[in-house]
């Protein structure tokens, strides 16, 4: 069950690469000092990105759990 762990990490990782690169567009973003309309155009964009990273890294943390009451 060791894998198992070693893959829910490995998910959790990259779930939250994807929701710091969501941070990192956003404040972007804000740093340009973009009209509201086109800040929120961003947002819009980052927004499920955000969430689908979010949801990667509660899977990945799900297995990690998984795994370690497995094994």
């Amino acid at each position: 069950m060791a894998a198992l762990v070693w893959i829910g990490a490995g998910l959790s990782l990259l779930g939250l690469a994807g929701v710091i690169r969501s941070i990192f567009t956003v404040l972007g973003a804000r740093r340009r000092q973009l009209s509201d309309e086109e800040l929120r155009e961003v947002m819009r964009r980052a927004l499920p990105w955000n969430l689908g990273a979010l949801f990667v890294s509660v899977i990945g943390l799900m297995t990690v759990s998984v795994g370690l009451a497995l094994g």
